[in-house]
């Protein structure tokens, strides 16, 4: 692991963003809450909390990091279901891998829960769009 003991705590905020592209048929059954699993959103937006908060055990060499927030949406989209996740902490290191990890692993239980109605769903776009703290200061890719 890097060595971040000599750096300062500053308020740190990550947003990524991903989508998983499915049929118009898919989304119609995710809109009308006909989907075998239930509520799919809800479940994939309790998945990707759950993973931001385990990123060190799943991602070799990453810090623990205490979250001060964390969100994720999911939101319908013309060409599948659109992932974003916002997380923030106040410490010596960022939340990128965090929102990352929550968007991704959002994603997976959103396919989990709707492969048996569409298998060739995919999981694409998964990226950093913004981040904000310490000595690199603020990054923007949209």
């Amino acid at each position: 692991m890097v060595d971040v003991g000599d750096k300062p705590d500053t308020d740190r905020r990550a947003v990524a963003r991903g989508l998983l592209r499915v049929s118009p048929e898919t989304l119609a059954l995710v809109r009308d809450g006909k989907t075998k699993k239930g509520d799919v959103i809800a479940a994939a937006r309790i998945a990707g909390i759950m993973a931001a908060k385990r990123t060190s055990d799943l991602i070799p060499l990453t810090h623990p990091l205490p979250l001060t927030h964390l969100a994720v949406d999911v939101e319908l989209a013309a060409d599948g279901l659109a992932i974003q996740a916002i997380a923030a902490t106040t410490g010596p290191t960022g939340v990128e891998m965090e929102a990352l990890t929550a968007v991704a692993v959002a994603g997976l239980t959103l396919y989990d829960m709707l492969k048996s109605v569409e298998r060739g769903a995919r999981l694409t776009d998964i990226r950093l769009v913004e981040k904000s703290g310490g000595k690199s200061g603020t990054y923007t890719a949209e």
